[in-house]
């Protein structure tokens, strides 16, 4: 198993490129709804190129939150 330390606060995503994956979250504190933000996964300013030619797909699965995700100026601005 592998571990990743991300401080908080700090944008985050992955992409699953099997058929199944397992990823567990350890928090600094209790989850607060109020305080998660999404960020728009394929923002241009983000310039992330994602491998999607090894998924098949145009676009990721998305849970609806994700989908209707801000992009990084309306995060940026909000703090």
């Amino acid at each position: 198993k592998r571990q990743l330390w991300i401080p908080p606060g700090l944008a985050h995503g992955f992409l699953v490129l099997s058929d199944s994956a397992e990823f567990l979250y350890k928090t600094t504190d209790y989850w607060y709804p109020a305080h998660e933000r999404c960020l728009r996964w394929n923002d241009p300013q983000l310039a992330i190129d994602w491998p999607l030619a090894e998924t098949g797909l145009s676009a990721p699965l998305l849970a609806a939150k994700d989908a209707a995700a801000p992009g990084w100026d309306s995060v940026r601005t909000q703090g």
